[in-house]
C-alpha cells in the first residue's frame, strides 16, 4: 500500500511535537484530506487530540508493547483509505525503551514504516547552533531519513532569518517556522495534558488555533510532497477478525470493524447483571467519559471480532450498567480527579459489585483497578477488591514484562505479556485476592489482583499483541 506519511519527531520532549503534529493534522483535514493520526509509544492523551483534529481514531504504534513486526500492519489498518498519515513521535527521536537500544523509539518506528522524518526544533534559545543540532540528528543513523525541519518557538522575524541562514545548505530544508503562542497551549497536570474528554469545548478552540498557526507558518504543500515521497509498504494490514480467528483456532464468531454498530447505553430497565439469551452476542460494557479516557481503538475492534457487542457507559453519569452486561472493561484514566463524583454514584458502584459477585468477567487497568478498590483517597469505591488506593508524590513510569500467575479471564497461567505503568497512586492490598502478574523485567515483583473472574492491574497492555486475550474474555462473557 502506498500511504503518504510523515513522522513528526523532536530532539527532546517539550520541543512542541504535539502542538505541531495536532496542528498539521487539523490543517490538512480542513484542507479536505482524510488524515490518519498515529502516536509512537503508549501515550493515551495525545491520540485524543489527534482524533479531535481529524475525526478519526487516534492510534498508537508501540514496538515494545506490540512487537516491531506489527507496526506496519497496524499502521496500514489505521490508514486504510486515507490520503495522508501523520505519526507523532515520543520523547527525543532516538530515545527508546530503557536499556533496549532503539526499540520503540521514534526512529525505530520511522524505519519500520520507511517514513520521512520532520524534526520539530525548539529554537527559543539558539541561532546558528541549530545547524549543528540538526546535522547531528540527521547523520546519527543513516537509515533514518530526516527530511525536514520545523522551527518552533521562534522569537521574531530577525530570529527566524538567523535560523534559516544557519540551516541554508545543510541539506535539510526548513518546512515551517512557528512563533511562541501562549494562547494555544493545552493545560497540563500530574500525568501530562488534560484529556480532550475533560475540556472538549476548549480543546476544539485550541485545535482550531493550532491549525491556523500551522497554516500560517508551515509549507503545507512541501510537507505533503514529502509525505508522498515515502515508498510503498509491503505486507498485509492488521485484521482483527483474522487475528481473533487465528488465536481462537478459527472458531471466533466475529465480524469486521466496519460491520459493527456501536451502541450507547440502553434504558429498558433490565437489570445490568442479567446475561444475554443463548445465541446472542454477549454485551461487554466499556467504561468511558471524563474519568476513564485511556483505551486503544484495537481493543474494541478485537472484542467485536471475538463476537461481543461493545457498549459504552460513563461511570460519572450512568446509574446502571448497560442492559444485559455479561462482561466489563474499565481502562485507564483519572479517577483520582473525580473521586468524590465517582463515589457519589452509589447505584452504579453497587451494580459493579453485583456484577463481580455474579462471576461475570471484569478486566480493569490502572484507573479501573482504583475504581474497583474499597476506597480511593478516602472516597468509597466499588469495594470489589480487598484494597485501598491513594495518591502519592511518586511517579511510577516505564515498560514492564510479566507472566500471568494464575488462570484468569484474560490469560492462562504462564502467559507472558508486555505492559506499561504510568501512575502516581499506590494500592494497599488486603487479604483475599491472588496477584495477577509476576513481573520479570525490568524488576521482579508481583502486581495486580485476580479474584474470581476479576482481573485488575496497573499494567496497560495492548491486546493487538495478544489477540487471544480478546477471544478468551469474550468467551468468558458468553458463559
Amino acid at each position: 500500500m502506498n500511504v503518504p506519511r510523515l513522522v513528526i519527531a523532536a530532539p527532546a520532549s517539550g520541543s512542541g511535537k504535539t502542538t505541531v503534529a495536532t496542528g498539521l493534522m487539523a490543517a490538512f483535514t480542513e484542507a479536505g484530506l482524510a488524515v490518519s493520526p498515529h502516536k509512537v509509544g503508549p501515550d493515551y492523551i495525545d491520540p485524543g487530540y489527534h482524533a479531535l483534529a481529524t475525526g478519526r481514531p487516534g492510534r498508537n504504534l508501540d514496538a515494545y508493547l506490540c512487537g516491531p513486526e506489527r507496526i506496519a500492519p497496524l499502521f496500514l489498518h489505521g490508514a486504510a483509505g486515507c490520503d495522508l498519515a501523520l505519526v507523532e513521535g515520543v520523547m527525543g527521536l532516538y530515545d527508546g525503551a530503557s536499556g533496549l537500544g532503539e526499540l520503540a523509539s521514534t526512529a525505530h518506528v520511522a524505519k519500520l514504516l520507511r517514513a520521512p522524518v520532520v524534526l520539530v526544533v525548539d529554537a527559543s534559545s539558539q541561532s546558528r547552533s541549530v545547524a549543528a543540532l540538526v546535522h547531528g540528528f540527521a547523520s546519527w543513523d543513516p537509515e533514518v531519513r530526516l527530511a525536514g525541519v520545523i522551527l518552533n518557538k521562534v522569537g521574531s522575524d530577525r530570529h527566524e532569518a538567523l535560523l534559516r541562514d544557519a540551516l541554508d545548505g545543510s541539506g535539510v530544508p526548513v518546512l515551517g517556522a512557528l512563533r511562541r503562542v501562549q494562547a494555544v497551549r493545552a493545560p497540563s497536570r500530574h500525568l501530562g495534558l488534560v484529556p480532550v474528554a475533560e475540556r472538549r469545548a476548549d480543546a476544539v478552540d485550541s485545535v482550531a488555533a493550532l491549525a491556523a498557526q500551522v497554516r500560517a507558518g508551515c509549507d503545507l504543500e512541501g510537507l505533503l510532497a514529502l509525505a508522498r515521497s515515502a515508498p510503498p509498504l509491503t505486507g498485509a494490514a492488521w485484521d482483527p477478525v483474522a487475528e481473533v480467528r487465528h488465536a481462537d483456532g478459527g472458531h471466533a464468531e466475529g465480524r469486521r470493524p466496519e460491520e459493527r454498530q456501536p451502541k450507547g447505553q440502553r434504558t429498558d430497565g433490565q437489570r445490568p447483571e442479567e446475561q444475554q439469551p443463548d445465541g446472542q452476542r454477549p454485551v461487554v460494557a466499556v467504561a468511558g467519559g471524563a474519568a476513564f479516557t485511556f483505551s486503544y481503538a484495537e481493543h474494541t475492534e478485537l472484542l467485536t471480532a471475538a463476537g461481543a457487542e461493545v457498549v459504552g457507559f460513563d461511570p460519572l453519569r450512568d446509574e446502571k450498567l448497560p442492559p444485559g452486561t455479561g462482561g466489563l472493561v474499565i481502562g485507564g484514566g483519572f479517577p483520582e480527579v473525580y473521586g468524590p463524583e465517582l463515589s457519589a454514584n452509589e447505584p452504579l458502584r453497587a451494580a459493579v459489585a453485583r456484577l463481580a459477585a455474579s462471576g461475570a468477567p471484569i478486566a480493569a487497568e490502572c484507573a479501573g483497578l482504583l475504581y474497583l478498590a474499597r476506597s480511593l483517597d478516602g472516597n468509597p469505591m466499588c469495594g470489589v477488591l480487598p484494597a485501598r488506593a491513594r495518591m502519592t508524590e511518586r511517579l511510577t513510569l516505564g515498560y514492564r514484562e510479566g507472566v500471568a500467575l494464575t488462570d484468569n479471564a484474560l490469560a492462562a497461567a504462564g502467559t507472558r505479556a508486555r505492559g506499561h505503568e504510568f501512575h502516581r497512586t499506590t494500592v494497599e492490598p488486603g487479604a483475599g485476592a491472588e496477584p495477577a502478574w509476576g513481573l520479570v523485567h525490568p524488576e521482579r515483583r508481583v502486581e495486580g489482583f485476580v479474584q474470581g473472574s476479576v482481573h485488575a492491574s496497573y499494567l496497560h497492555v495492548h491486546w493487538a499483541a495478544t489477540p487471544a486475550t480478546a477471544a478468551r474474555f469474550a468467551a468468558a462473557c458468553r458463559t
